[in-house]
């Protein structure tokens, strides 16, 4: 998957990537989210800007919070 580095990835852009991991390789959503994290910023919470790395939290917390309701 090419990113451009411009870009603003959005919270709904991560919770679709968290789903597709988690239903593609049967993952729980602590592992997708390490996984997407490897892939998409490379291990490093800057790589792809302050406002994405947000959205990448927001979006784990949104589904960890949905997940434990």
């Amino acid at each position: 998957m090419v990113i451009n580095n411009g870009g603003n990835l959005s919270t709904e852009y991560f919770k679709a990537y968290f789903h597709l991991i988690m239903v593609t390789q049967g993952a729980s959503l602590d592992h997708a989210r390490d996984i997407a994290f490897a892939r998409l910023f490379n291990n490093e919470a800057t790589s792809l800007g302050d406002s994405s790395y947000n959205h990448f939290i927001e979006a784990y917390l949104e589904m960890k919070n949905v997940k434990t309701v």
